[in-house]
């Protein structure tokens, strides 16, 4: 029975793709900042550990205690909105390490694993934000499309191993509260002079009549996970679809 492990589980995608890949009969590793027992189904098959993907020890230990695995998504991220002139250098250091760096690291620390057994498979979730310029999403996009180019090289490095590399691209997903991870870092980001706009952003955001779901996108995640093809990306949702040019 294979294993997967899933990074950022207490919500959203993560909990969705733990919830899909339990009901198709794997092995579940659902890892989360604050590990909340109750968030999954009790199992012998379903282990909630604790994981912070910017904290090197924190890796190292969820890595020992996990055991091998078959299968990596790397889905923890934090969300961001507001003008990039506010937004402190400090901030936009915090979403990198997230979003990027944290995926990076945890790539790095199952590779040894995967390459040592010649089979494994990475999955890591960026954004539809890659696939069309999205205002005031400035500095997340960056920490996005970063992690596109990257798994687009690795997908080449690690193909002599039999190790899949896949992207997840999910749409706007309005369920996930996008910006609720983020606390006190979206304060003062939308100063006077963008207030206009950024309500004419968000007003066409919520009238949009093409959105993604959590399930939309752990299906893609299923998909990607199986796929045996040369095939790298996987948009997910309808409006990902569309800005894919696949719908």
């Amino acid at each position: 029975m294979p294993t997967i492990l899933i990074t950022g589980c207490s919500s959203g995608y993560g909990l969705e793709i733990a919830s899909l890949f339990y009901a198709k009969g794997w092995n579940v590793i659902a890892t989360m900042r604050t590990p909340n027992e109750d968030a999954l189904p009790i199992s012998d098959r379903i282990k909630v550990l604790a994981l912070d993907v910017t904290d090197p020890p924190s890796i190292a230990a969820t890595i020992e205690t996990c055991g091998p695995i078959d299968a990596l998504v790397n889905n923890a991220g934090i969300g961001l909105f507001g003008a990039f002139e506010a937004t402190p250098m400090s901030t936009i250091r915090d979403i990198f390490e997230t979003n990027t760096f944290g995926t990076m690291a945890m790539v790095q620390a199952v590779l040894p694993q995967f390459r040592a057994r010649k089979n494994g498979t990475i999955v890591n979730v960026t954004s539809s934000a890659v696939l069309a310029p999205m205002p005031l999403v400035s500095a997340y996009s960056a920490s996005k499309i970063a992690i596109e180019g990257f798994t687009a090289s690795l997908e080449f490095e690690l193909k002599s191993f039999d190790i899949r590399v896949k992207l997840v691209q999910p749409g706007y997903c309005p369920d996930t509260q996008f910006s609720a991870n983020t606390g006190s870092r979206m304060d003062g980001l939308i100063p006077e002079a963008y207030k206009a706009f950024a309500q004419d952003i968000l007003a066409a955001y919520l009238q949009a009549d093409e959105m993604t779901t959590a399930s939309d996108v752990a299906n893609a995640v299923w998909l990607a996970v199986n796929d045996t093809s040369d095939r790298l990306r996987f948009p997910a949702g309808a409006d990902a679809l569309k800005l894919a040019g696949l719908s």
